[in-house]
């Protein structure tokens, strides 16, 4: 089995910045490389650009000196052909930057959002918080009824056995009685699932459904997380984009890194960083 890169588009940015430390950090933990990538307009463009992206693997470098860095530069948009490079690069996650509600619209527009929810490679959005040097040893997961958001613990898991994690499951209450028997089907399974892999979890139930996003923030906030993962369930929405429950969260004014998957067919996603 082979180890997989971590993909990490750079505009320069301090935000950037911060993406490219979390994906080396990610990196040392999970015995992986970083590819640090940047499109440029046309062919012309490369060689002005080859010197601040090498730049930005020396700052790779002084973050973490035992991680193999590369570069990488893509003719084109950065929104259009970034799922293109982590194919050519066989990327196991991808680290992106963002400003936060206003700065993401307008510093990437429609575009970026569609990269996440086209995406079959997962995300981790951050902010301008670096990674602690516990890294993400407190992870909350929202989950409800939908059985998609199972797979997304497959990935947490993972994420959380490298770190020593604690995974906080947040799910809103139901009033009516049969779906709350099965909410809480859901709760029983990703415990067990979480304990059988010797994953530390608590469940924690909201009481207001029309308030999940600002309770499971307030929750984030108490247990003090490190990573919050979402399951994008709008892949077949009219344009394809991102949920205003989504949005919210991946632009929390904490700042917590926002791991972002999407649906796949299969019940099985099987690891995200190794390939057989």
């Amino acid at each position: 089995m082979s180890l997989q890169p971590i993909l990490v588009p750079t505009d320069f940015t301090e935000v950037a910045h911060t993406a490219i430390n979390h994906a080396v950090e990610l990196a040392k933990t999970t015995e992986t490389s970083v590819v640090i990538l940047h499109v440029v307009k046309d062919e012309e463009s490369k060689n002005q650009i080859a010197s601040k992206l090498e730049a930005e693997v020396e700052l790779a470098n002084k973050i973490e000196g035992d991680v193999a860095v590369k570069s990488l530069i893509k003719v084109g948009n950065i929104f259009d052909d970034i799922g293109d490079a982590a194919k050519e690069v066989n990327a196991s996650l991808i680290v992106m930057g963002t400003h936060g509600a206003s700065g993401w619209q307008k510093l990437t527009g429609s575009k970026a959002l569609k990269v996440i929810t086209n995406s079959s490679v997962p995300f981790i959005v951050v902010q301008k918080e670096v990674m602690r040097e516990s890294g993400y040893d407190c992870i909350i997961t929202p989950m409800d009824l939908h059985n998609e958001t199972k797979q997304k613990l497959e990935i947490v898991a993972e994420i959380a056995k490298y770190f020593n994690s604690e995974v906080h499951i947040v799910t809103p209450k139901e009033t009516d009685k049969f779906l709350m028997h099965k909410l809480n089907g859901n709760i029983a399974w990703a415990k067990k699932y979480l304990t059988q892999k010797g994953i530390k979890n608590t469940a924690h139930i909201v009481e207001k459904k029309g308030e999940f996003v600002s309770q499971m923030l307030t929750i984030a906030s108490k247990v003090d997380a490190d990573l919050i993962s979402i399951m994008n369930l709008q892949k077949n929405s009219l344009f394809g984009m991102l949920s205003n429950y989504e949005q919210e969260i991946i632009t929390n004014s904490q700042q917590i890194p926002v791991l972002c998957v999407n649906p796949i067919t299969t019940s099985v996603t099987g690891s995200i960083f190794t390939q057989g």
